[in-house]
């Protein structure tokens, strides 16, 4: 008993000693040496060997040794694996839960299986198979039944280079890549020589593979077939591929190749890269998800889109290629959105042949040619796009394609913004097209788009040039402050464009040469640098209820040959003339309000032509008509009132049919003739004009203290001999017999001058002058030297 006692005791106390006494350094020391199953006992034991057992630094040890993996791996949701910082997960114990989550795997690490044969007591307490090849370990999964999502079949690959294995999925199974490292990928590869490196078949639906890389790489000068991929998704599918690398060195086919219906893979976060042909290709009704992949520096195409598929491409990285980024085609469809589309060799986007795509929030720039491309009856819907930088245009459309472009940002092209040409079409609405090299759009050889609700400005080209038989309909849009032209019309183009807002250009604000013509009604054209319209060179536009106005220089200019038909419009408030028609411009104007000018209301000069009619002119600066040079215009019907000089004046061989005008209520006289002027005057109403400049040299008062510099009074001027004046100058009547009293002054003409002598120009000071007056000392009249003249003496 007494033996028996003593035993009892021993062990009591060493049972207390462990449990109680011993330091926890010293435990968790001895706890290193076990493995998992025996942990998992000794935290059975009591709540101290609980706490420890359950240590982090014990399962962080343990999960690296079995998975390779520096960090955690969670599942959150269902095809979904992803690494967490051990530190912000919010896991008591990450290590562990990582651990238990991956357990029933099978492994596929080359070497283990022997080391556990060798010594079975070492691994007594570890339950894992291991396996030599990939082959094995799905031969064993099928031989025994539980490749099946509800058995959890799982597969971790380990680090290494597996060579002509085949991964061919019929059924739902989980493939993990497992190994050290920050890209556990890189480190796990599956290559093959001959067929598909990985197959997905019917029946595939739940599987996933992660953290691979799947690599095709046939060998140099075998025979190539495009039907070979580095990962081929068939019909009736929809396997979850994420976080892989996928590459293929084949010259033709793809790295991916998802083809036929119910093929409805998710691959994501993959990389897509070096490929000698197409990066991805979605064909023959296939679909999918495809998102937060990096897609790039593939021979061909980044992604190519074909027959009918019908992919979703998310947040992708889609650069770098040798040809287009994406490229759909043979009605291709697809929804594209929110992908960085950059530096690709050809277009960022190409559409032809019946595909339809959508693309929406991506931003496709930097490509070494355009943006978008959509030629040969393509289609497509682009909106919210950030499109820019590019070598070329940023939106070509060609051959009878017919997009829709509808709120995107097209700028910094180091060409244009969008490129119409070859009978294209299409709806370019609400877009901002800005800052491009050349025209913000161009429209040419027979196409026909819809320009609606664009702001198109601050180019350094034109706005929108439209050339060689160009037409659209160009309505509601802002067009400003750009360095040329805001719309240009050539070369037989017929466009409409009506109620846009054009102004602020550093030039003219439309502008109508070789051929052009069109319509354009309703349109508010201001503040430009140059005229608002102008028409040259055979151009016939209709120019129809439009508000011209706020001009730096005249509102209209037709000149060298330009036609149009010019009515219904409001034109006032132009520095210069509100119509200037020159050099055998001859259009016709009828039922405009023509007002409240800087300068004068129309102005006709060097062999101008034109039929005036039916038109309000008044409240101008100048002249309501001024007619010089040789111009033979009609004007009939017209109302000429309440301007700041004469209604209408006729000067420098000019001549004209004035027939059926009203002429009244204007500060100079009603019609001015210069001297040689002979006009068909017939039916006119002149009646109410001030007469100002009779009225001054009946009082004999100066003529400039009437005109100043900035007019010019049609009169009786002269010559002062004794002064020695030039060709370029003249003094009023009043002036000749006042201030040149005695001086041997020489009749001019009756013509368009300012007085000199008033204006202090001559060396006579002018005693009508007073001083608040204003005086030019630089300021030429501008007429013909006179044909014939007469010198006369003026007396006291």
């Amino acid at each position: 008993m007494h033996l028996e006692a003593v035993l009892m005791s021993s062990e009591l106390v060493g049972g207390q000693y462990l449990q109680n006494i011993l330091p926890d350094e010293v435990l968790l020391h001895i706890l290193s040496y076990l493995l998992e199953f025996d942990l998992s006992s000794v935290a059975r034991v009591c709540r101290r060997f609980n706490v420890i057992a359950n240590d982090r630094e014990l399962w962080r040890k343990l999960y690296r040794e079995v998975y390779e993996y520096l960090i955690p791996l969670i599942n959150p949701e269902p095809k979904v694996f992803k690494f967490v910082h051990p530190d912000f997960c919010g896991m008591k114990n990450p290590w562990q839960h990582s651990f238990r989550l991956l357990y029933r795997s099978l492994h596929v690490r080359r070497g283990y299986a022997a080391k556990v044969e060798e010594n079975p007591e070492r691994w007594r307490g570890r339950d894992i198979l291991y396996f030599e090849t990939i082959t094995a370990a799905l031969s064993f999964l099928e031989e025994n039944g539980c490749k099946n999502l509800e058995d959890n079949a799982m597969v971790l690959i380990h680090t290494g280079v597996y060579t002509n294995e085949c991964l061919c999925l019929d059924d739902n199974i989980t493939i993990l890549g497992a190994a050290g490292g920050l890209n556990v990928a890189e480190q796990v590869v599956i290559e093959r020589h001959t067929d598909s490196v990985c197959v997905c078949y019917e029946g595939a639906k739940e599987t996933y593979v992660g953290y691979v890389t799947l690599k095709y790489s046939p060998p140099s000068g075998s025979l190539q077939f495009n039907k070979h991929y580095a990962l081929e998704i068939t019909e009736m599918c929809s396997p979850t591929f994420d976080h892989c690398i996928i590459r293929s060195t084949s010259v033709v086919g793809a790295a991916v190749g998802v083809e036929g219906c119910g093929a409805d893979p998710h691959v994501k976060n993959c990389e897509i890269s070096y490929c000698e042909n197409v990066g991805l290709y979605i064909t023959d009704h296939a679909e999918g998800l495809y998102e937060n992949n990096d897609i790039c520096f593939n021979g061909l195409a980044g992604v190519w889109v074909k027959n009918h598929a019908n992919p979703i491409l998310r947040n992708n990285e889609i650069h770098h290629g040798r040809d287009v980024g994406v490229f759909a085609f043979d009605f291709g469809l697809g929804y594209f959105e929110g992908n960085n589309i950059h530096n690709n060799r050809i277009a960022g986007f190409e559409v032809k042949a019946g595909a339809n795509p959508t693309v929406i929030k991506c931003e496709i720039h930097n490509g070494q040619t355009g943006g978008i491309y959509v030629h040969e009856n393509g289609r497509g819907h682009f909106s919210e796009n950030k499109i820019h930088s590019n070598n070329f245009a940023g939106v070509w459309i060609t051959s009878n394609s017919h997009p829709t472009v509808w709120k995107n940002e097209i700028y910094n092209g180091h060409q244009g913004g969008i490129y119409i040409f070859g009978d294209g079409h299409g709806l370019i609405e609400e877009n901002d097209i800005h800052s491009n090299t050349l025209a913000g759009i161009q429209i040419r050889t027979g196409s026909n788009p819809i320009i609606r609700r664009n702001r198109i400005h601050h180019g350094l080209h034109g706005g929108i040039y439209i050339h060689e038989k160009g037409h659209g309909l160009i309505e509601d849009n802002e067009i400003f402050c750009n360095a040329l032209a805001g719309v240009w019309v050539t070369t037989g183009s017929i466009p409409i464009l009506r109620h846009n807002r054009i102004h602020s250009g550093k030039q003219v604000g439309v502008y109508f040469y070789d051929n052009g013509h069109g319509t354009l009604q309703d349109n508010d054209i201001f503040n430009h640098l140059y005229s608002g319209i102008q028409i040259r060179t055979g151009s016939n536009p209709l120019i129809k209820s439009n508000k011209i106005w706020g001009g730096h220089n005249g509102g209209i200019l037709v000149y060298s040959g330009g036609l149009g038909v010019i009515e219904h419009n409001e034109i006032f408030d132009n520095a210069m003339a509100g119509i200037w028609i020159k050099t055998e411009g001859n259009p016709e104007l009828r039922y405009n309000k023509i007002h409240d000018g800087r300068d004068g209301g129309i102005c006709i000069f060097n062999n101008g032509r034109g039929l005036l009619e039916n038109n309000d002119i008044f409240r101008n600066a100048q002249s309501g008509i001024l007619i010089s040079n040789h111009s033979h215009p009609t004007i009939r019907n017209n109302r000429i009132f309440d301007g700041q000089a004469a209604g209408v004046e006729i000067t420098n061989g000019a001549t004209a049919t004035l027939e059926w005008n009203k002429i009244f209520n204007n500060r100079f006289d009603g019609i001015c003739l210069a001297t040689g002027v002979q006009p068909v005057l017939k039916g006119n109403v002149v009646y109410g004009n001030q007469d100002l400049v009779k009225k001054a040299l009946d009082s004999n008062q100066c003529l400039y203290k009437l005109s100043s510099y900035t007019s010019f009074p049609m009169s009786d001027f002269f010559r002062c001999l004794t002064c020695k004046t030039t060709d370029t100058n003249a003094i009023c009547i009043s002036c000749a017999k006042i201030c040149h009293a005695g001086h041997r002054v020489e009749f001019i003409r009756r013509d368009r001058f300012f007085c000199d002598c008033g204006a202090g120009t001559l060396e006579t000071a002018c005693t009508l002058r007073h001083d608040n007056i204003s005086h030019d000392n630089d300021t030429v009249y501008n007429s013909s030297a006179p044909v014939e003249s007469s010198t006369v003496a003026v007396g006291d």
